[in-house]
């Protein structure tokens, strides 16, 4: 199986460095509108078998065009971006935002802000969607998710260890692809961003 897993395009939450997580369904912006488009012509030959976003609509507007043109699709819940609770919708540059990421990086994934949710309660989600994408057995697939959503999934699935979570850098449409062969998954590119460099 090769799975191209993308994180959504850009939204005016995005631009504006505000925190946003399960509980803000925001649309994409006209930034993120050139980017599902750049997207879209760029893979646009490839035959996915099939399509995963998550419930919130940022991740299905980003690969709509795919979905327009026949490819089917599902929405996994368990795909949602995590909950930032009580901070939800603060700016990121918010002091209490760095000091958690850094409790998770010293290994502390139980932590959580009030009404939020931990990596390894995100993790236990995550995994339980996308056992959903391997059990369909397709050959290629297209995800889109979300930033903390695919850094937590991918050190899950590659290194076992939630720690090294933040080392997966992401942007707006940036791409990663990924070969799943023999219960092994290998990372063949990295936060491509070929589509919007062109």
């Amino acid at each position: 199986m090769r799975l191209y897993i993308i994180r959504h395009a850009e939204t005016e939450y995005n631009k504006r460095g505000i925190i946003q997580g399960s509980e803000v369904d925001s649309d994409i912006n006209s930034t993120g509108e050139k980017q599902s488009e750049s997207f879209y012509n760029y893979y646009k030959n490839i035959k996915f078998d099939k399509i995963y976003v998550s419930a919130l609509k940022r991740t299905f507007q980003t690969v709509g065009r795919f979905v327009d043109n026949g490819t089917p699709y599902e929405k996994i819940i368990e795909f949602n971006e995590i909950s930032w609770g009580v901070n939800q919708g603060k700016n990121d540059d918010l002091e209490d935002y760095k000091k958690l990421i850094d409790t998770w990086l010293a290994g502390d994934l139980d932590n959580k802000f009030d009404e939020g949710e931990s990596p390894n309660e995100m993790s236990e989600r995550l995994v339980n969607g996308f056992n959903k994408v391997l059990n369909d057995n397709h050959d290629t697939v297209l995800m889109c998710i979300h930033g903390r959503a695919l850094r937590i999934l991918l050190s899950k699935i590659i290194d076992n260890d939630l720690t090294k979570m933040d080392r997966y850098i992401h942007s707006n449409t940036g791409l990663y692809i990924i070969d799943y062969i023999n219960d092994e998954f290998n990372i063949v590119e990295m936060n491509s961003r070929k589509h919007i460099e062109i």
